[in-house]
């Protein structure tokens, strides 16, 4: 029988028996949190032991230790500085980590073994609100997935909530691809997906990943998180009760929000539903290949966002990226924004957005404040902004007025003045305070008379000591005596070794010194006693104070977000009045007449890195002139024209004026691009199947109302293969789909379609070619180009001369064979009246039995059996 020393608590497993006390605490914690890093605090350190401490140790470059042992073998250690432990978790949460952060509750004068220690916050990448774990311009978001199978088809629910914000919405993808596109525009720092989710191929390689069990997608769950979350009996006032599958995904993401954050979340007041026919749709590959946001090699630079993002404010800028890549077709609003611009034009707006530059990232801010983990600098940007508030109000109004601009009215009367809170604030935080209260220093001297009491007696009570000093000097005769005080030992009076003998009795040593000793008296040990007593209560009663300006500001949490909301809107407007004034932008008509017309139109990022002037170029695609094939030699500017159209047009869709002339618009419903290709290793596709499956989702999903790029179809194979996909799909595009479609190629033979279809045009881009170079012109001309000046980019490009010079010999060659020439889509007419002659012959055929005819009568038989299969052909 063991002994009752050896005996384990009950409360302890037999695994842990082996173990110290203290990790034995520190494996019932982790238990809880099997799947993220412990960051357990020991004193001035965050500790990380066995597979966390290695798994940290690899991620973050740090020594990794050892402790104790566990099973006879050396237990894995690694750890960070408290002071340090942000930049740590910053790095952790851009890996795509999540992190539990245990710290001590428990009083260690008072605790028997190890002090009490809990999980405080559990910081994972979609859930962070901290200033230094966040992206200022990029939004944070969490997103949860989830599909449904019935009756054989697949329905799917997304939803995206920003923690560090508060906006809350969901959607039902149509399909995978739609899918696919929804998590690529809102870009997740973190995903959750059912635990039998079958389109886990779609999402592997995204960073933080959170598999979560399947009762958390339940719908009666999901609908009562919701509404206790809301304050609400039901949903149908967020136009979202319809949306069964969307709100199973949005239930599982406010699960994961409380498990995480473990407070209150007053700022999630809402949750809105994104629809399809709302906006201008862009698939995965279109956002990609027109560089909206990100480059093509991964990059913020050369995108429409780094061209048009002159925002003066962080919130602003979130808000013109999720335009950018959330077109609208509602274009009551859209006409709205564009009056909005135009009356901002007309002011004086560079005084605006100096005080929009002052309010800085207001939405953060009230974020933090709803979750109560705003810092001492956050309250001063909030007294800041609220100072700011009446000036910008005042503004807007006073423009709104001058232009009769009701928009700018709304959004004037949504940015609501805050004087209560800014006298508050100004009397309370210090004009620069600390980063943290944790050490005082925040509350202004002033505001509370029983901390500043407290605080007097904190520092040490000068007049005192001086006072005290000068009594011992006479009462002593040691005319060299102090009396001072240090953080460590506290107060001491201090005399030299010289004086020793003149000591009174009553002095008690405390430490000695090198050529002084320090002493200690009952008066001054009670006077320390009742200063260190005076420094806790200082603490105490300021994180007191503290505490209380949450609970004075968070009831006006709504008001405080909408004018957060509307600040960041009437950034937008001003940064696009700014840059259509710099960039010479114009105001576009959206017009319900079909079609797409400009002229002199811009690529509004090529225009803004080029040195020399860009040349402009207009467009016309109409009903009547639905698709332009589109000639001319490599790098003469195709591709720029293709895309700029697509910018254009997108630009036009979010309101903003754009790089082109006299523009009229009509309804847009999607965006479609197939512009350049990769292999898809990892997917096990080559360049063309890539390339083939762009091409697949466009025709299957492109409408009447779309715009389509198309660029180089069928170069990924060989040439009779490629020219006759891209002859056909030319074909399908102008006659089934009747899409407004841009058509690049070096097919010419694809030129000769607009003979026999009157809805397609040719179009080139010019070349001039003086003796062995080549100058590109760059301007749009009707009609088809005659060559494609192949060999003499090839030349500038740097190949040898003698393989341009046996390239030329070969081309001769080829140009003087004829080339194949596909033929035209046989119409539906024509495919009746052959299938009507194959069923003419086989009537005839069954007539005929060959035993009783005579050579005379077969050979008759054999004439008008050919003149019946000809006579159509002939027609």
């Amino acid at each position: 029988m063991p002994s009752k020393n050896t005996q384990a608590s009950p409360s302890v497993s037999p695994a842990l028996q082996s173990h110290t006390p203290m990790m034995q605490q520190y494996l019932t914690i982790k238990a809880e949190h099997p799947d993220i890093l412990l960051f357990y605090r020991m004193g001035d350190f965050y500790e990380l032991f066995f597979d966390d401490a290695k798994k940290a140790a690899e991620l973050l470059d740090i020594s990794l230790t050892a402790r104790g042992k566990s099973g006879g073998n050396a237990i894995p250690m690694a750890g960070v500085p408290y002071h340090a432990v942000e930049n740590y978790l910053a790095r952790l949460v851009k890996m795509g980590q999540s992190v539990a952060i245990v710290e001590q509750v428990g009083d260690p004068a008072t605790s028997k073994g190890p002090v009490e220690r809990k999980v405080q916050r559990i910081v994972t990448p979609g859930t962070v609100s901290d200033e230094a774990l966040l992206e200022d311009k990029q939004d944070n978001i969490l997103a949860a997935v989830v599909s449904i199978k019935q009756q054989s088809k697949v329905y799917f629910g997304y939803a995206t909530l920003d923690v560090s914000t508060g906006r809350f919405a969901l959607c039902e993808p149509q399909d995978i691809e739609a899918l696919a596109a929804e998590i690529q525009r809102t870009e997740p720092a973190e995903l959750l997906y059912p635990e039998d989710f079958e389109f886990f191929h779609l999402i592997e390689q995204r960073k933080g990943l959170r598999r979560r069990p399947q009762w958390e997608y339940d719908f009666d769950t999901a609908s009562t998180q919701l509404n206790q979350q809301f304050g609400t009996k039901e949903l149908n006032g967020f136009g979202v009760a319809n949306s069964k599958i969307g709100i199973c995904a949005a239930g599982c993401v406010m699960q994961y929000v409380k498990d995480t954050q473990r407070s209150a979340l007053p700022h999630i007041r809402s949750i809105v539903l994104e629809t399809e026919s709302d906006t201008v749709l862009m698939d995965a590959a279109t956002r990609r290949n027109l560089e909206l946001t990100q480059n093509l090699a991964g990059g913020k630079e050369h995108t429409l966002a780094s061209v048009l993002d002159k925002t003066s404010t962080p919130m602003g800028s979130r808000l013109l990226q999720r335009w950018l890549h959330r077109p609208l077709t509602n274009t009551k609003i859209l006409k709205q924004r564009q009056v909005n611009i135009q009356s901002l034009l007309n002011s004086d707006y560079p005084q605006l957005q100096s005080s929009l530059k002052q309010v800085g990232d207001m939405q953060r801010v009230l974020a933090r404040l709803a979750l109560r983990s705003a810092r001492p600098r956050d309250f001063a940007r909030l007294r800041q902004a609220f100072k700011l508030l009446p000036e910008i109000q005042a503004f807007v109004t006073d423009q709104s007025a001058d232009s009769a601009n009701t928009g700018l009215m709304q959004l004037a009367n949504d940015i609501s003045q805050f004087p209560a809170f800014a006298d508050l604030l100004e009397r309370a935080i210090e004009e620069t305070p600390p980063v943290l209260i944790r050490d005082g220093g925040v509350i202004k001297t002033g505001y509370n008379a029983e901390l500043d009491e407290l605080r007097a007696l904190s520092k040490g009570a000068t007049d005192y000591i001086d006072e005290l000093e000068q009594r011992e000097k006479e009462r002593t005769g040691i005319s060299t005596l102090k009396v001072g005080y240090n953080r460590v030992h506290g107060f001491f009076i201090e005399v030299g070794r010289n004086y020793a003998d003149q000591v009174p009795a009553e002095y008690v040593r405390r430490q000695t010194l090198k050529n002084n000793e320090r002493y200690i008296i009952q008066e001054l040990k009670e006077h320390e006693d009742k200063v260190l007593t005076s420094q806790s209560k200082s603490l105490a009663l300021e994180k007191r104070l503290y505490e209380e300006l949450f609970d004075i500001l968070l009831p006006e949490l709504s008001r405080l977000m909408l004018s957060a909301d509307s600040l960041a809107e009437l950034d937008v407007l001003t940064n696009l009045a700014e840059r259509a004034e710099t960039l010479d932008y114009h105001c576009p008509e959206l017009s319900e007449q079909p079609g797409i017309h400009f002229g002199q139109g811009r690529h509004p990022v090529v225009e803004h890195v080029m040195k020399s002037p860009f040349i402009a170029n207009p467009i016309a695609v109409n009903p009547s002139r639905r698709m332009l094939i589109i000639t001319g030699p490599n790098m003469g500017g195709k591709s720029t024209y293709m895309r700029q159209t697509a910018l254009i047009v997108l630009m036009a869709y979010i309101g903003s004026f754009i790089p082109a002339e006299n523009a009229q618009i009509g309804p847009i419903d999607r965006i479609f691009t197939r512009i350049g290709a990769s292999d898809d290793l990892a997917s096990g596709r080559s360049t063309f199947m890539v390339e083939m499956t762009e091409t697949a989702n466009i025709l299957n999903n492109a409408t009447a109302n779309s715009l389509v790029l198309m660029d180089e179809i069928g170069r990924g194979t060989s040439t009779y293969d490629g020219l006759s996909l891209a002859w056909a799909c030319a074909e399908y595009l102008a006659q089934k789909l009747q899409s407004y479609t841009l058509f690049a190629t070096h097919y010419f033979e694809l030129t000769q379609l607009a003979e026999t279809l009157p809805e397609l045009a040719n179009v080139h881009l010019d070349a001039v070619e003086h003796q062995e170079t080549i100058r590109f012109m760059h301007a749009v001309q009707e009609g088809a180009a005659n060559r494609s000046y192949g060999l003499q980019v090839a030349q500038l490009a740097g190949v040898p001369r003698i393989v341009i010079q046996q390239a030329k010999y070969k081309l001769a060659e080829l140009e003087n064979q004829p080339s194949p020439t596909p033929q035209p889509m046989p119409q539906q007419e024509q495919q009746l009246d052959l299938l009507d002659a194959v069923d003419e012959l086989r009537i005839k055929l069954k007539q005929i039995d060959p035993d009783e005819l005579t050579p005379k009568q077969a050979l008759e038989q054999l004439y008008q059996l050919k003149l019946l299969a000809t006579k159509d052909h002939d027609n």
